[in-house]
């Protein structure tokens, strides 16, 4: 197996190392930690840099760039908008989680936003079919960006 799709594999086993570790914090607590979340993207952005300028492959750097700004953005626009919906770890977690799906393709960084959008849909219905939630209860959307992420990257 060539270097290359070694650590491939090891950034993804680390990433959900990561993901796990943030799921739990999330679901517990309704933070994702700057301590996490932020050397996590500094670190993508650096494995994405040199990844793109080791393989030639710039145009999969570029995309990656443009898919976590773009996530990320999507993201801080939403917080703008109701500041008790989206809390500013899920911005900078969209970022990291744009970065990394972007990486893959475009398709799986939309399937992988529309998943967490779903499946946080789908889990806030359930809680509110068996009258454990209304409309004012907040639920950590962390988890479902991870596991929308996680199900894109599986699915493409």
């Amino acid at each position: 197996m060539p270097i290359h799709s070694v650590a491939v594999i090891l950034v993804h086993l680390a990433l959900a190392g990561i993901g796990v570790w943030l799921v739990i914090i999330d679901a517990r607590t309704h933070r994702l930690p700057n301590r996490i979340v932020l050397p996590t993207l500094a670190a993508l952005v650096l494995l994405v840099l040199v990844d793109g300028l080791a393989t030639g492959e710039t145009d999969r750097m570029l995309r990656a760039l443009l898919g976590g700004l773009a996530l990320g953005v999507f993201y801080a626009v939403m917080h703008l908008i109701s500041h008790q919906g989206m809390g500013g770890g899920d911005v900078k977690l969209a970022a990291v989680i744009g970065l990394v799906l972007a990486w893959h393709g475009w398709q799986t960084l939309v399937l992988g936003a529309a998943a967490a959008f779903l499946l946080g849909a789908l889990y806030a219905i359930a809680l509110m079919l068996l009258r454990r939630a209304d409309r004012r209860t907040h639920i950590a959307f962390g988890p479902w960006m991870i596991l929308g992420a996680a199900l894109a990257i599986g699915l493409t």
